[in-house]
């Protein structure tokens, strides 16, 4: 796995730290109920999908797909193979959904997944049948209320069977091309000590030819990965030049148009003395940096902004350089030279009182020195945690901690999470994001013409990171913030879905029966409010409210807009007016 040299910036302007609960609201949520004419297509799980990939994959799969380019439009595949596509407009003047393309029947049933939909863009879609076939769509501009028929201009079968994860669409030099990426668990033979499977995902581009005939596309390349998770998000950058993939064990390019990919030697860890060391307080940080002998003051190039540092000598590279963990006050910081072999730098930290991980993000070059008096808070803390008893119970009279006591809420996932961008052209890893506690939640389409955003819980926040691939010095942006969201989500056991409104208006979680949760930003009260603990007046309050669907059939589908929220089950497609 590729070492981690990037780090995710939370913006802090984005974080309430007064931010207390949501309080119940008992205000009722309009619920219109939409009753479908054949059931969606909803496929079990057989007897060789014993796997845990095999119910994150596909007993988990999401079957309501929410049209990014068209408010307020949602589409499904029923069992007799149609495409139905519903557009709300009028809440109480709800259609009947609307046939947009039948599937052709499909001789492979045996291992037959469920069918999935990817809207490439305002024009385009790429569906699977389930059976291994891939299915191009032309479909005219949606939502214009006419429901076109959608035109297939490409179907062709690309291997075993496989569900779509993202499709992206774009034209260059006359040339129409369909970036796909599709999921498969297959069998591995060489797995001898695990499950016997493995997962791949293939990343295929279909295009026409450059003034031939405008229907005829086909496949160009075909990129294969190859992991041992399903990825919690996959999705390919505009213009196909780079995929990006979280998971828990990490991916690696194997095929390229059926030839393998050479894959690097490891390589043995390099011991090479640190460049700088760095000190901090709660209050500004010390980095002495090593030059060499000799070295006078009008040799020091030095540059520094609120949030960048470049340290180096005349005629030489820059010996430190680059994005700093935080900001600092450029005007409360300076330099000085050291024994005339080493430059120390003094900077102001902005915002007093966070410890940073890291000087200088994805610089692995410098040794952070702690004081005396650090180690010893430090080791104060950890006290605790060392016995020479057994149990570790310092306090006889209270029983020693079982970790089957805890609850999902106080637990982490494993720190082999990793967040990965992969260039286009090159195939390698460019950065990667060590994502160790921050649990994935979910992931929603914020804009369309952007790729998809991923929510990760922070402590107990869950925060939304909108990727920039085009801004590698920020490659991931922090955009919105649920507060508690992370916690609290992690205490529904029966929680299946999870998503979120374009606008971040509110969040959502759906159990596997009947129950969806509402968590909605705060808002300013209309009447006066007092904390009597606190003794102040209360401004804003968050609301948290609970729908009960009509209904005992499992929840396939959660979906979101901006006003509405749609939850399928597979007989029935509930439209909750959340927003006005």
């Amino acid at each position: 796995m590729a070492a981690s040299n990037y780090s995710l910036k939370v913006n802090r302007d984005l974080l309430d730290p007064n931010f207390e609960s949501y309080r119940l609201s008992l205000d009722p949520i309009p619920t219109y109920n939409v009753e479908l004419d054949a059931e969606v297509e909803e496929v079990k799980l057989k007897d060789s999908h014993y796997t845990l990939e095999h119910m994150r994959a596909f007993g988990m799969f999401n079957y309501l797909h929410l049209d990014p380019w068209c408010e307020d439009s949602v589409l499904f595949v029923d069992c007799k193979g149609r495409v139905l596509s519903l557009t709300v407009t009028l809440d109480t003047a709800l259609g009947k959904p609307a046939e947009v393309y039948r599937l052709p029947e499909s001789g492979r049933t045996e291992d037959r997944l469920c069918a999935s939909l990817s809207l490439t863009s305002p024009t385009w879609a790429a569906l699977s049948d389930g059976g291994g076939r891939l299915i191009l769509l032309r479909t005219g501009k949606r939502g214009d209320g006419a429901h076109m028929k959608w035109d297939p201009l490409f179907s062709e079968d690309v291997g075993e069977p496989f569900i779509v994860l993202h499709s992206v669409s774009h034209v260059l030099a006359g040339v129409h091309a369909v970036e796909v990426l599709l999921l498969r668990v297959q069998k591995d033979p060489e797995e001898t000590t695990g499950s016997g499977y493995c997962v791949t995902l293939e990343w295929i581009t279909v295009s026409n030819a450059a003034g031939g005939e405008e229907k005829k596309y086909e496949v160009r390349k075909r990129r294969v990965l190859r992991g041992k998770s399903v990825p919690h998000y996959a999705a390919v950058a505009p213009r196909g030049k780079g995929l990006m993939v979280a998971s828990e064990k990490p991916f690696v390019f194997t095929h390229v148009d059926g030839r393998p990919v050479e894959q690097p030697e490891p390589m043995e860890a390099e011991t090479t003395d640190p460049l700088y060391f760095w000190q901090q307080t709660a209050e500004d940080l010390t980095v002495s940096v090593r030059t060499p002998e000799g070295v006078t003051r009008e040799d020091v190039r030095f540059q520094l902004t609120a949030n960048h540092m470049s340290v180096g000598v005349q005629g030489f590279p820059p010996i430190l350089e680059g994005q700093l963990y935080a900001s600092v006050d450029p005007e409360a910081s300076a330099w000085i030279i050291r024994d005339d072999k080493s430059l120390e730098v003094s900077l102001q930290k902005l915002s007093d009182g966070p410890m940073w991980p890291e000087l200088v993000m994805g610089n692995r070059r410098g040794e952070l020195v702690m004081s005396d008096e650090q180690a010893a808070q430090i080791h104060q803390r950890l006290t605790h945690l060392t016995s020479e008893d057994l149990t570790g119970n310092l306090d006889r009279d209270k029983p020693p901690c079982n970790s089957q006591e805890l609850e999902d809420c106080d637990g982490f996932p494993e720190d082999s999470s990793s967040l990965t961008h992969f260039d286009g052209e090159s195939l390698k890893a460019t950065q990667v994001v060590n994502l160790g506690s921050h649990q994935y939640l979910f992931t929603v389409h914020v804009d369309p013409s952007e790729m998809p955003c991923l929510c990760l819980r922070h402590d107990v926040d869950a925060l939304l990171w909108q990727p920039r691939p085009e801004q590698p010095a920020n490659m991931w942006e922090h955009v919105a913030t649920f507060n508690a969201l992370g916690y609290v989500q992690a205490s529904k056991r029966d929680k299946k879905f999870a998503t979120c409104a374009p606008d971040f208006s509110f969040a959502a979680l759906c159990e596997c029966l009947r129950r969806a949760f509402i968590y909605r930003q705060p808002s300013p009260v209309e009447t006066v409010l007092f904390n009597r603990k606190q003794g102040r007046q209360v401004g804003q309050v968050a609301k948290q409210q609970v729908a009960s669907l009509d209904s005992d059939r499992p929840v396939l589908g959660l979906r979101a807009s901006n006003e509405r929220l749609f939850i399928l089950t597979s007989t029935n497609l509930f439209v909750l007016k959340v927003n006005s």
